[in-house]
């Protein structure tokens, strides 16, 4: 949902920005909707590497072009 005052992180921004749901990240990323909630909206939430390469790694192969520090570091 846009626009309800939540705090979003830059992924959480980016996934607003191109239509894409956390569920659609869930589905692709195979993380738990917890999981995904915190990277989208909790900038104090450091994610693993592995976490970072599963969210990168679907992203890209659904045509976007998008590296880890986009989002993390």
């Amino acid at each position: 949902m846009f626009g309800l005052g939540k705090q979003r992180t830059k992924l959480g921004r980016y996934i607003d920005k191109n239509g894409i749901t956390q569920g659609w990240l869930e589905s692709k990323t195979g993380l738990n909707k917890n999981s995904v909630s915190k990277l989208c909206g909790d900038d104090s939430y450091e994610p693993r590497p592995s976490t970072v390469q599963k969210v990168i790694s679907s992203l890209r192969k659904h045509g976007h072009d998008v590296r880890a520090d986009d989002f993390w570091g």
